[in-house]
C-alpha cells in the first residue's frame, strides 16, 4: 500500500469540529470522519453519525470544567469526512486505512468519527504497522467477536475477531459488554480479555501505562445506556452513563495513545438531538484528556 501525503487526501468539507484548528500540518491531531454503515444488521445511519457530531458540537463549550482545560489550547485539526465507496465495503475499508496511514505516517494521532464499527479494523491495522506493538482497549455494549455474521466476516459484528487475529487476543481488553453469543463469552473468559470491575480493567492496563506501550481506544457510543443515548444502531440497555463511561477511561489519561475513534452514532433515531451531544462532547472530554 503507498502511503499518501496528509496533503493529498481529499475528503468532503463540512463543518469543522469545535475549535479544530484547519491546518493539518500544525496538528498533533487529525480528526477525520468514515460515513460508512455498509454492514449495519439492524438499524443503519451511522453514515450521518459525522455530520450530526460536528455540528453538535458547535452547541458545547470548548473549555471542560471537569478537566480545568480548553480545547482552544490544545492543536488539532478537522480534516472532514472521507468520500468512501457506497456498496463496497472492501474498498471502503482499503480507503480508510490508507487515509490513517497518512496521518500516522507525519506523527500525528489519529481521531476517528464513525460510522460503523467496521471501520475500527482498517484503523486499527494502518495504526498496527506504524507501531507493531500495538494494544487495544474497546468499550462497547457488544462483544462483536463473531467469526462470521450474515456469511460475512467483515462486519461490525467481527471487527474485533478481526483485530484479535491481527494483535492477538492478548492486547485487547474489553469493557461495558453486555451482548454476545455463548461462544463470544466463552472466547472473552478464556482469553480473559472481559473486564469485571474497574479494578480490574486498571490492574491490567498498569503494565501498559508503564512501560508506554501504544494504544488505540475504541468506543462504541452503545456502551452508553440507550435511555440516555437512542441515537445508535443497536441499543442495548443496561449500559454507563456518560459520567461513568468517562470514570472508566480515567487511567487512560497517563497512556501512549496514538489513536482513538467514537463509533455507531445513529442520530436520526434520536429526534431530540441530545445523542449527538453527548458523542460531541465525549469527543472533547477524551480530546482533552488524553490529547
Amino acid at each position: 500500500m503507498t502511503t499518501p501525503t496528509l496533503q493529498s487526501l481529499t475528503p468532503v468539507i463540512s463543518p469543522g469540529f469545535l475549535a479544530a484548528d484547519t491546518d493539518p500540518a500544525k496538528a498533533d491531531w487529525v480528526m477525520l470522519g468514515f460515513p460508512f454503515d455498509g454492514t449495519c444488521s439492524f438499524r443503519p445511519g451511522t453514515r450521518f453519525g459525522p455530520a450530526a457530531v460536528r455540528a453538535a458540537s458547535q452547541g458545547v463549550e470548548t473549555y471542560s470544567p471537569r478537566q480545568d482545560r480548553d480545547l482552544e489550547d490544545l492543536n488539532f485539526a478537522d480534516m472532514g469526512d472521507l468520500d468512501l465507496a457506497i456498496g463496497d465495503a472492501a474498498k471502503a475499508l482499503e480507503q480508510i486505512e490508507t487515509a490513517a496511514a497518512s496521518v500516522l505516517a507525519e506523527g500525528k494521532k489519529l481521531v476517528g468519527i464513525g460510522g460503523e464499527h467496521l471501520v475500527s479494523y482498517p484503523l486499527i491495522k494502518a495504526a498496527f504497522e506504524q507501531y507493531p506493538d500495538l494494544k487495544v482497549v474497546q468499550f462497547d455494549a457488544h462483544a462483536d467477536l463473531r467469526d462470521s455474521y450474515l456469511d460475512t466476516g467483515l462486519s461490525h459484528a467481527c471487527v474485533m475477531r478481526r483485530v484479535v487475529e491481527l494483535l492477538g487476543p492478548e492486547a485487547l481488553l474489553q469493557v461495558g459488554i453486555r451482548s454476545g453469543t455463548r461462544d463470544e463469552f466463552a472466547w472473552m473468559k478464556e482469553n480473559k480479555t472481559l473486564m469485571a470491575s474497574f479494578e480490574q480493567f486498571h490492574s491490567r492496563l498498569l503494565p501498559w501505562l508503564k512501560t508506554n506501550t501504544p494504544i488505540y481506544l475504541t468506543i462504541d457510543v452503545d456502551i452508553i445506556d440507550p435511555s440516555f443515548l437512542p441515537g445508535t444502531g443497536t441499543p442495548e440497555p443496561e449500559g454507563f452513563t456518560l459520567t461513568e463511561l468517562l470514570n472508566w477511561v480515567s487511567p487512560l489519561k497517563t497512556a501512549n495513545i496514538v489513536g482513538f475513534d467514537v463509533v455507531e452514532l445513529s442520530p436520526h433515531y434520536d429526534h431530540s438531538g441530545m445523542s449527538a451531544v453527548t458523542v460531541a462532547k465525549l469527543l472533547r472530554e477524551l480530546l482533552l484528556m488524553i490529547g
